[in-house]
């Protein structure tokens, strides 16, 4: 192998099932998984009750049991996946499925992960300690197309000293993910944008930062530009299946990226973002993006330029260093396109909060991101981009 060629692995990934209506066979998925007459725990977003009453139908008409927890937030507590998991285990639950947006789904992986151990979420934060090996059977059902978490081995999730931390490692991997564009399309306008930005965040630091990896980069670059063509029309037009499932497999995708690869800057400034102004995920890593985006294309002007490309930039005659320059004010453009608002002023925060978000940002829980990042990352350079989030308009 000639000595330019990066050395890269690119994991299994998580099966998917897509179509509009396949929610439908949901029970179905779990006889396969466990066989007839499982007892199953359904976790649900709590502001999606006649999905849940829907799909908790499909698997009794199935002849499941079925158990229903909706006790979730965003960024959910650790206390509420240990509540979960006391619930999968009350029931005599076989297998979790998750529906919702990726608070649920993490919510819904990891209770199922730890549900037979006897440590408590908090235990795993960091993954200081491993995850246990024998968790339930779990599918995920995403409601939204953003997180990706349907195809990644990591929840999310607040531990007990209010820190925004992650556990990863395989056992957090679903057994299916089942896509079906129909549960999406009550999603209103703003977290549809929010969220698809999420995805497009994915898709973008997963090939941009220190990690090489041409397989997963071809998944990124479509996830890219599935979102492009498609994130618009999915605001504009809620009832457009064609543009909703589009999202929902880039997402998938783009989960898969970051779940190969990592993230950056945009999310470790963006998990700042929601600890101190508690600003919707998606929006947050978007803005975060934003801000470091132009700095981070210096360091691999080609890798960015290829997401110029996906993204739409004209590149007939350009060199790639044109391209990377070109890519920031794209993006730019493309999220108040979709709508995402860009000042936060409007959230209570202001260029004053600078040194508290870079402060959050250069904390332990977020040292993964940073060290993935295309560039390193000292606190002045977090300050500054802090300050460039805090003041746009």
């Amino acid at each position: 192998m000639p000595a330019s060629m990066p050395k890269f692995s690119f994991g299994p990934t998580t099966p998917v099932a897509f179509g509009v209506g396949r929610s439908a066979k949901l029970a179905d998925d779990v006889t396969a998984l466990c066989g007839a007459g499982a007892s199953v725990l359904l976790v649900a977003d709590p502001g999606l009750p006649k999905i849940a009453e829907r799909l908790g139908e499909i698997l009794k008409a199935g002849g499941h049991r079925v158990r229903l927890f909706t006790d979730v937030r965003s960024d959910p507590l650790g206390t509420q996946v240990d509540a979960a998991a006391e619930a999968a285990r009350s029931a005599d639950a076989a297998i979790v499925v998750g529906v919702g947006g990726g608070s649920t789904l993490d919510t819904a992986k990891f209770a199922a992960t730890i549900a037979r151990a006897g440590d408590k979420a908090d235990h795993y934060g960091l993954a200081v300690h491993p995850l246990p090996a024998n968790g339930l059977k779990k599918i995920c059902v995403p409601t939204t197309a953003g997180t990706g978490s349907e195809t990644t081995r990591v929840s999310v999730f607040t531990n007990a000293k209010s820190e925004k931390v992650w556990a990863w490692g395989d056992p957090l991997r679903a057994d299916l993910a089942l896509l079906d564009p129909e549960l999406t399309v009550g999603l209103p306008a703003g977290l549809t944008a929010a969220t698809g930005v999420d995805a497009l965040v994915h898709a973008i630091e997963a090939c941009t930062i220190r990690r090489l990896n041409p397989m997963n980069d071809a998944l990124c670059h479509h996830a890219i530009r599935l979102i492009a063509a498609n994130l618009r029309r999915a605001v504009e037009a809620p009832e457009d299946l064609e543009a909703r499932g589009a999202m929902q497999i880039a997402a998938a995708m783009a989960g898969i990226g970051i779940d190969n690869t990592g993230t950056g800057i945009a999310h470790a400034m963006g998990h700042a973002l929601g600890v101190v102004g508690h600003i919707h995920h998606g929006r947050a890593v978007g803005l975060c993006l934003r801000a470091a985006l132009a700095w981070n294309a210096e360091a691999d002007p080609a890798r960015h330029a290829a997401v110029a490309v996906a993204l739409g930039v004209p590149a007939q005659g350009c060199p790639p260093a044109d391209l990377a320059r070109d890519l920031a004010p794209a993006y730019d453009a493309f999220l108040r396109e979709v709508g995402l608002p860009i000042s936060l002023r409007k959230d209570g925060l202001a260029p004053a909060d600078a040194e508290r978000l870079a402060e959050v940002t250069m904390a332990p829980e977020n040292k993964s991101m940073r060290d993935s990042n295309i560039r390193e990352i000292a606190p002045a350079d977090a300050l500054r981009i802090a300050r460039e989030v805090l003041s746009a308009a």
